[in-house]
């Protein structure tokens, strides 16, 4: 029997299904292309990172001491990229998406080069900062995505999407584990190279530059513009006249036109994708002032991306460091072309899953529930690390050991579906459309932050716990759990129906 209530509706919603709007595959194609650069010139150092600061000599020969100058060296590029990210996604609104992109691609190009030629480690320093400052594109990628999709066809956007980074989290390990030192690795072929003897990690370094400078090329031939109305650098900059915040603020909407909700009404939510990216950009709408954006809806998303962002970022700064270091002191010894196979297993094995079934498994669970299981898939990431190092201190390289290997890269494939999740969390928190490009600058800004913390505490956590074997030399890996549980306590805090407009 039906019971009907003064909150029962009027009128039943229409149960049929929308039509799933096909989504635009050359434009889509050419986002996932360029976003292959910035995974390539983040990964392709991992395998190699350890052994170039023991090159270097910084840590005086001194083998504890290598997680905290790679922590460093790693932390410093997604510092500045949290100096300057928010600002250029801001511009982006106003400037247009393309130019911020193709600013972009060029840092990431001349700052590889620049590593690779560094034979200092403030010079490798100063090579990763540039890097980070210039690159703004992670951010303004995710708008274009969210403005080129709609509520039908977002997510399996958001499944596609991890292609690009899995693509270049498999090729660049590989990338920098094989051709790192190609003189001594390959002597029939670079043993009489005196550039490479001198630039050992230049050749790893040049692949995903030379990429970075095509992909410039491609993008400023064929990627369309999806900011309406864009000025120029000139009018940014020397407006003709003065730009106020009342002239910022959105005029009020007319009758059908996409208002701005209340943060504070359950009512507001809704079932499926973000709504705010499918509804068709007003005149009215423009950029929102920075403090017209900290709404509490895009503090709680900028804030979950900002937890899942430290969880990972750690993991994969001591998984490299925990494969390097010699088992004695809490690790396996694994040489860097190994270490670079592994961390190619998962980006091959995280692109392939990713594409065939996070949309099914976003549409049947939710993006809530996704995203916490993404979270919660770290718990025993952390803990296989003691395990395996136990394993091999008794009995060295057996099978066991290479099957928890195995275990622990596919288990790190699901803390990987949590990403795409709150990317659709940050696409629904956008007040308006106008400033979808500011409200991912803000997240990502929060989550450069949490990515400049997350590889310096986590490599320098090692290198103390390994140092003075702290819980049997097992402290960093308790102290990563504890900031998984208090990531799990802040999703809780997540809507279990996402925001609309």
């Amino acid at each position: 029997m039906t019971v009907i209530d003064e909150e029962t509706p009027l009128l039943r919603e229409n149960a049929k299904k929308p039509k799933v709007t096909p989504l635009p595959w050359f434009q889509f194609s050419i986002l996932l292309f360029l976003q292959l650069a910035e995974p390539l010139t983040s990964q392709v150092i991992y395998p190699f990172a350890p052994q170039l600061i023991r090159d270097l000599g910084v840590t005086g020969g001194n083998e504890t001491k290598v997680g905290y100058y790679v922590g460093i060296m790693q932390s410093l590029f997604f510092l500045t990229q949290a100096f300057t990210v928010l600002h250029w996604s801001r511009f982006s609104d106003r400037v247009g998406r393309k130019p911020i992109i193709l600013i972009g691609l060029s840092g990431l190009s001349i700052s590889m080069y620049c590593f690779g030629l560094s034979r200092t480690y403030w010079g490798a320093v100063f090579s990763r900062a540039l890097n980070g400052a210039l690159n703004g594109n992670i951010g303004v990628i995710k708008s274009i995505v969210a403005e080129i999709t709609d509520s039908t066809n977002i997510s399996r956007a958001y499944a596609y999407q991890p292609i690009s980074w899995s693509t270049g989290s498999a090729l660049g390990p590989m990338i920098g584990g094989s051709l790192a030192r190609p003189a001594e690795r390959f002597p029939h072929l670079f043993g009489n190279n005196e550039f490479l003897k001198k630039y050992p990690y230049f050749l790893p370094c040049a692949v995903p530059a030379t990429f970075s400078a095509i992909a410039w090329i491609v993008t400023f031939i064929f990627l369309k513009e999806t900011v309406k109305d864009p000025i120029s650098f000139r009018e940014l900059f020397f407006p003709k006249k003065s730009i106020k915040d009342e002239d910022l603020a959105p005029t009020t909407p007319s009758s059908g036109s996409s208002t701005v909700c209340s943060d504070n009404s359950d009512n507001e939510e809704q079932e499926g994708p973000a709504k705010p990216v499918t509804q068709p950009s007003t005149a009215a709408e423009k950029p929102l002032p920075l403090r017209s954006l900290l709404t509490w809806r895009v503090i709680i998303a900028a804030a979950n991306y900002a937890s899942l962002s430290l969880v990972d970022i750690a993991f994969r700064a001591v998984q490299p460091l925990f494969f390097s270091t010699p088992i004695h002191l809490g690790g396996l010894g694994l040489p860097p072309s190994t270490i670079g196979r592994i961390l190619s297993v998962y980006g091959v094995l995280n692109g392939v899953f990713q594409v065939f079934f996070f949309a099914k498994i976003h549409d049947y669970w939710g993006s809530k529930k996704v995203f916490t299981f993404g979270i919660a898939a770290a718990l025993p990431l952390f803990m296989l690390f003691p395990v395996i190092n136990y394993l091999a201190r008794a009995d060295g390289y057996w099978t066991l050991v290479w099957a928890l290997i195995g275990v622990q890269t596919v288990i790190s494939i699901f803390l990987s579906l949590a990403y795409g999740a709150i990317f659709i969390f940050i696409a629904a928190a956008s007040p308006n459309r106008a400033s979808l490009g500011a409200t991912n600058g803000l997240s990502q800004m929060t989550v450069s932050v949490m990515r400049a913390i997350g590889p310096a505490m986590a490599n320098s956590l090692f290198s103390l716990s390994i140092e003075h074997k702290y819980l049997g030399g097992y402290l960093v890996y308790y102290s990563l759990l504890a900031v998984v549980g208090a990531s799990l306590v802040l999703a809780s805090f997540l809507p279990r129906k996402l925001w609309t407009n």
